[in-house]
């Protein structure tokens, strides 16, 4: 091996193209492969999210209905079922708070966290949460634990 027969590895350079609107000596200079007049041979164009071409996009064509409420809190679901899975793979014993939730992967760091009533709850757990339902409530009270609101 020597220096003038080194070479790159195999497909790892990408071949540059065709230098285009470059002067008529090139042959790509002039229109630049971008044709006559129109929104896509002139500079600064970029097509809009959804446009059709000047033709109705579909989503202002498709009716509207409904009604959706900005001041809407959306809430992460946790089941007691999903506690009781923990307790029983000894990853929390005792309590679970809002950051125990986010280190298990259960929530994200900004959300709020609801305790839902699916499944059963054996074990004595302390479980800190933004919300709880009422069965979930008094699943875990029934089965010796405490329920803390944040």
């Amino acid at each position: 091996m020597e220096l003038n027969n080194l070479k790159p590895a195999e497909g790892s350079v990408k071949r540059q193209g065709k230098r285009v609107g470059r002067g008529q000596g090139s042959g790509k200079g002039g229109t630049a492969k971008r044709g006559h007049n129109g929104a896509k041979s002139r500079s600064g164009y970029s097509k809009k999210l959804g446009f059709e071409g000047g033709q109705m996009p579909l989503q202002r064509r498709v009716p509207k209905f409904g009604f959706t409420n900005i001041n809407r809190i959306e809430h992460q679901g946790i089941n007691l079922d999903t506690l009781q899975q923990l307790v029983d793979d000894k990853k929390i014993k005792g309590a679970i708070d809002f950051d125990t939730m986010v280190t298990l992967g259960l929530a994200r760091k900004h959300e709020l966290v609801k305790i839902l009533g699916r499944g059963e709850l054996k074990a004595k757990l302390k479980v800190t949460a933004h919300k709880f339902t009422g069965t979930a409530h008094k699943a875990i009270e029934a089965a010796g634990g405490e329920v803390v609101t944040l």
